[in-house]
Parts: C-alpha cells; sequence; structure tokens
C-alpha cells in the first residue's frame, strides 16, 4: 500500500512539472523549431535577409582609378547613403557598399546591379536567439530550456499508463522516434 501512494505521488508530480515545464517552454519550443525549419533552408533561401536585386544601366566608362569609377556610379544613381567601402574585383567590375544595400557595377557593359538587403521581420530575431548570437547570459537560458526538453522527453514517457503508454503503443512509437534519425545518420554519414 505504501508503495502504491508512493508511485502514485511520483506520477502525480511527474505529470504536474511536465505540464508546467511544458507551458514554461512554448514560447522557446516555437521559436527554436520556426528558426530551424528556416535555417534548414539556407541553401534555398537566406532565412535572415530579403534581399533584392535591381538591375539598371548608366553609361560605361573606361577610367583606371577605382575612385574615379566609384564617382562615375553615384553620379547616375540615387542613393544618398555614404560609401562604406569599395572594391574592384577586375578591371571592369567594381562592388560599392552601402548600409543595407551594395551595387556592382560592369565598367564595359554599363550594367548596375543593386542588391537591397532588408532584416526579415521577426525570422531574424528568431535566427538570432537560436543561432546563439546573443551569447552571454542567453547561453545558458537556452542551455536550461535543452536541460527542460531532455525532461519533457523522458517525463512524457510515463504520463500515460496501460496499452497506451510506455508498456504498449507509447513504446512502438518512441522507438520508431529514435530509429527515424538514427537511420538518417547512418544513411548519410556511414554508407
Amino acid at each position: 500500500m505504501e508503495n502504491r501512494k508512493s508511485y502514485l505521488a511520483i506520477y502525480k508530480l511527474n505529470r504536474s512539472l511536465h505540464r508546467d515545464i511544458g507551458y514554461l517552454t512554448v514560447g522557446f519550443t516555437l521559436i527554436f523549431a520556426i528558426s530551424g525549419i528556416a535555417v534548414n533552408h539556407i541553401q534555398d533561401w537566406n532565412p535572415n535577409y530579403n534581399v533584392t536585386k535591381i538591375e539598371s544601366k548608366i553609361p560605361p566608362v573606361y577610367v583606371q582609378s577605382e575612385g574615379e569609377m566609384v564617382a562615375h556610379v553615384l553620379k547616375h544613381v540615387s542613393l544618398s547613403a555614404p560609401v562604406k567601402s569599395s572594391f574592384r574585383s577586375t578591371l571592369n567590375e567594381l562592388k560599392i557598399f552601402f548600409d543595407g544595400s551594395t551595387l556592382m557595377y560592369n565598367s564595359q557593359t554599363g550594367v548596375i546591379v543593386e542588391e537591397r538587403i532588408q532584416e526579415r521581420d521577426l525570422l531574424f530575431d528568431m535566427n538570432y536567439l537560436h543561432l546563439n548570437h546573443a551569447k552571454k547570459i542567453w547561453t545558458w537560458v537556452s542551455d536550461i530550456f535543452a536541460v527542460f526538453l531532455i525532461f519533457l522527453s523522458i517525463s512524457g514517457l510515463f504520463i500515460l499508463k496501460g496499452k497506451q503508454g510506455i508498456k504498449g503503443r507509447g513504446a512502438i512509437l518512441t522507438l520508431i522516434g529514435i530509429a527515424i534519425p538514427v537511420a538518417f545518420l547512418l544513411l548519410y554519414r556511414y554508407f
């Protein structure tokens, strides 16, 4: 009888902690999950910045110095931001850097490609936290969140009893959940 009471007390404590920690981690989980999806597809798009390219044409110029090339381009474009720097990658290719945009100019063809870069609302901030650019105390907060996830994973195994719990259906689903990442690891890393 005493063992049964202890078991029920532990079971009840597990359910309460699982519930409360689950509520506590909802915001974290959404941030890390949404950011994780975005970062997983980095080869398809830039999850932090929206990049817009605008192409235009100005008269070609035949000058030798980078400074003259920069002056020629600035004379023909309407950008009010100050030039941060410039770089001449080849005799005919020039890049001019501004805050939030870059101009690429081909002095032979006169083609200018402007890349405007804007932070993606909300997603930039989620990635900032997920990729731990904040550092400092955020590292510890993220570690605590990771510990909470470990607790939720383990405590969740014991929430339900009987055929639906870890002794029945739960065991099968748990094994599938473990087998999927192991299979991909074996497939991509070792074969």
